[in-house]
């Protein structure tokens, strides 16, 4: 992910803390991240028609019972790097790069390795055997941090097996690699439906554990890069992070205007 520094601080540490319990905004667009969210935490809870969740977390019979609500559901699926907290950290120590700034429990991974793209493939298979509509593919960004030709290679292997698998392939992120692969092949129909990017009206402030509004600069690249995305004819998701009701409205505002389909938590555990 590609944050500035630069930002209007619009809420401190202490009411960030304040808000970190109270999860997302209720949905009232149609589409919510929730990949902190364990199965119980969406019970009894107004979500929207499109939600992306961590399926590694629950059963086949959990995400049935989204979909037979209404729900299409994706799953979280990172091909760039790896949680300490996965069970199978250890198994893919030995190619991991470097530690993933301001995120101390994740490392990125060589994406070329062989054996990182057949574990890919493989729990792909296994969250599509639960059921799940699609992928909410995290870390492209790996190109960004390491940006080799064996590097997009791997990313590539990995987007085209994951495509070719039938579900929807929604990219968090990933500009560089996307808008290269783009560069060189004029379509991104062998690799992607959609792209969600964060922050692309507000912004994080990492330093001062805060939520902020984007520089026009920035905003104005990510919609850049949007655009490419609804060019191509693919889908183009945001995701915003505020407490202040303010600039929720201005973001919601932007998005339509643009074309984009929005979500915006007041947290970064997105419940």
């Amino acid at each position: 992910m590609k944050f500035s520094k630069i930002c209007i601080i619009s809420v401190c540490l202490s009411t960030l803390l304040c808000f970190l319990g109270c999860g997302s905004i209720e949905p009232s667009h149609e589409y919510g991240v929730y990949i902190g969210a364990n199965p119980e935490d969406l019970e009894d809870r107004d979500l929207p028609s499109t939600i992306v969740i961590d399926a590694q977390y629950y059963s086949s019979e959990e995400i049935s019972s989204l979909q037979v609500d209404g729900h299409i559901v994706y799953t979280y699926l990172n091909i760039g790097s790896i949680e300490n907290f996965r069970d199978y950290y250890s198994d893919y120590e030995d190619i991991t790069l470097g530690t993933y700034e301001n995120w101390e429990d994740e490392q990125w991974v060589d994406a070329s390795q062989a054996k990182w793209q057949e574990f890919i493939s493989a729990k792909a298979d296994e969250l599509m055997d639960k059921g799940v509509d699609g992928f909410f593919v995290d870390n492209c960004d790996v190109y960004y941090q390491y940006p080799t030709e064996e590097i997009f290679s791997g990313v590539s292997n990995i987007l085209e097996d994951l495509k070719d698998k039938g579900g929807y392939v929604l990219i968090n992120g990933g500009d560089s690699y996307v808008t290269e692969y783009y560069n060189r092949y004029y379509s991104l129909d062998a690799i992607l439906d959609g792209v969600n990017q964060e922050s692309v009206y507000t912004c994080i402030d990492w330093d001062n554990d805060s939520f902020g509004v984007n520089s026009d600069e920035d905003r104005e690249y990510f919609s850049d890069y949007l655009n490419m995305v609804l060019d191509d004819n693919k889908d183009a998701y945001v995701l915003e992070y505020t407490n202040d009701s303010e600039v929720e409205e201005e973001a919601y505002n932007y998005a339509s205007k643009m074309g984009y389909i929005p979500y915006i938590s007041h947290s970064l555990e997105l419940k």
